[in-house]
């Protein structure tokens, strides 16, 4: 069987959404991705855009409420919260074998003019490849 994932995020509109569609990218062949937020809104149009700069398409996504996924059980539940936020950081109330939290700034926060927006978007989406990158790594060295 397939180890599930849930990534949390608070609107379920940018790291959560980049997070789903790299480890669907990734490795869609030897895990089960989701994403969710508590209060969903809309994947956000920067998040689409730096993420088909890198060859993944998350335009058939969409902003998910937690609430659709009490009742599943899931191996990793994964809060992409920053430290500021982390006090109110969406809590799974569902089965999970293993939480963890992974601190990212929420790139719909940066100010600035579009480049600098664009920059931390980029700078975020890099972050969030490289953990789940090695979480892979490390859950396919427990797996063998």
């Amino acid at each position: 069987m397939k180890p599930r994932i849930l990534f949390l995020c608070t609107t379920n509109s940018g790291r959560s959404q980049m997070a789903e569609g790299i480890l669907r990218t990734l490795a869609s062949d030897e895990f089960e991705v989701e994403s969710a937020g508590v209060k969903p809104s809309f994947v956000h149009p920067l998040a689409t855009k730096i993420m088909a700069e890198i060859g993944i398409d998350i335009t058939d996504q969409r902003s998910k409420s937690v609430a659709e996924f009490i009742g599943r059980e899931f191996d990793f539940v994964i809060t992409l919260c920053d430290d500021y936020a982390k006090d109110v950081c969406p809590v799974f109330m569902g089965k999970a074998k293993e939480r963890l939290h992974w601190n990212f700034a929420d790139p719909a926060e940066a100010e600035g003019a579009d480049t600098e927006v664009l920059s931390v978007f980029r700078k975020v989406r890099d972050q969030i490849k490289t953990r789940i990158e090695n979480l892979v790594k490390e859950i396919k060295e427990i797996r063998s």
